[in-house]
């Protein structure tokens, strides 16, 4: 007789383009365990510095390994031109992560070719993209929001991470290399908060159908990170990951959560409870929560949350679409918008107020709550002196702040 076989989930990330690939570059250095990863790109150059298991140059023929030169159009058809080699190196995944840097050429012009080819195959498929940095540019921009919308349509899940946002949590002297650098980071947490799920044993275990069920065809999704040291670590750390500057928008409203949780040996049922109900109250009231607990000694005494809500109704988060405006500098802006609060909000402990939602939609509408933490810096053309003069009838209290006059 047979044996019973021990089957583990197939887990397979692909970064497509220059992004994509220093995305899972950073994933192979800190060691993400697991998984399988595939760099696809039409630059020669950039896989040979990759370390990834599988590398496709599809840019071969077509760009001779030079590159897309930022066009999608050169970048889809590369990924169609060579879609038999890309299906080859994806069958048998149970789940697919699909990574890039929109914007650009290859990433977001072979991301949805790489998406439709894994879901085809059955494989659960979680899109992983950045939006770029203002500084970028605008054409960079347009062309991210026309990959987003394509990549939407091809993948089960879409987490969307803003760089802009990714200034409100740096300090003014951030360099343009270690900003890149952390929105490598964040693509990283993203993924590792849910394979990390599936494949590291916990406290808590979830397999890979539990996940299968929040993030099958759920649409856009919101990812947030937060951690904490000290008294109340977990709640702490749940709070800012529901309060992240990297959310687009609340996740009120979220019928489906995955929430990871990482800490020390020492990290407490009590603890993992009290976070786990915090990021209840703020999701739809028949949301259903899959939540687990990780064992990591190397944290020490830190606590770290990975919240990821998805499953709204219509597909989308309940907020206006993210304003990637004018992010820049990042900290200072927080007092710049003549709202009514003029606490940041991100220390305001609260649940459903997730900062996010106020974005930084150009007029000053009574909807904020608080300025967000992420919004707009250094862009005084964003708030000009002449606007409170006559947008916001509150007179007296909203008059535009000395050091904007």
């Amino acid at each position: 007789m047979a044996a019973p076989q021990n089957y583990l989930a197939v887990i397979k990330v692909i970064g497509v383009g220059g992004g994509g690939v220093n995305a899972i570059n950073r994933m192979i250095e800190v060691g993400l365990k697991g998984v399988e990863f595939i760099a696809i790109n039409t630059d020669a150059q950039a896989l040979l510095m990759s370390d990834a298991d599988v590398k496709l140059d599809v840019g071969r023929e077509l760009t001779r390994g030079l590159g897309a030169g930022a066009n999608p159009a050169v970048g889809r058809k590369a990924a169609e031109d060579h879609r038999e080699e890309i299906e080859e190196v994806l069958k048998g995944a149970d789940m697919v992560f699909v990574t890039a840097g929109e914007g650009g050429g290859t990433g977001t012009g072979g991301a949805p070719v790489v998406a439709n080819i894994a879901r085809s195959l059955g494989a659960l498929t979680i899109g992983v993209v950045t939006r770029p940095f203002t500084f970028e540019g605008r054409r960079r921009a347009n062309q991210a929001e026309d990959g987003i919308a394509e990549l939407r349509e091809e993948v089960d899940t879409l987490i969307v991470i803003p760089n802009d946002r990714l200034l409100s949590i740096s300090d003014r002297q951030v360099s343009v290399l270690d900003a890149f650098k952390s929105a490598d980071q964040v693509l990283l947490s993203g993924v590792q908060g849910i394979t990390d799920l599936i494949t590291t044993p916990g406290l808590i275990n979830l397999d890979f159908a539990d996940v299968k069920s929040v993030m099958s065809e759920a649409g856009s999704a919101l990812m947030g990170i937060g951690s904490a040291r000290g008294d109340d670590r977990a709640v702490a750390a749940a709070e800012m990951a529901i309060s992240s500057p990297l959310l687009e928008a609340s996740i009120d409203g979220a019928r489906g959560v995955l929430l990871s949780i990482s800490g020390g040996s020492d990290l407490g049922l009590f603890e993992i409870n009290e976070a786990a109900q915090l990021v209840s109250e703020a999701a739809h009231p028949e949301a259903n929560i899959i939540f687990g607990a990780v064992i990591d000694d190397a944290l020490g005494d830190e606590v770290r949350v990975t919240v990821i809500a998805a499953g709204f109704d219509g597909g989308q988060p309940p907020a206006r679409r993210e304003n990637v405006l004018g992010a820049g500098a990042g900290k200072r802006e927080e007092q710049a918008p003549p709202v009514r609060s003029a606490e940041p909000v991100r220390q305001s402990g609260g649940l459903g107020s997730v900062p996010v939602r106020e974005e930084t939609s150009a007029p000053a509408e009574s909807v904020p709550v608080a300025s967000e933490t992420s919004m707009s810096p250094v862009s005084q053309p964003h708030v000009p002196p002449a606007r409170p003069s006559y947008q916001d009838t509150q007179a007296e209290e909203l008059d535009v702040p000395d050091f904007l006059k």
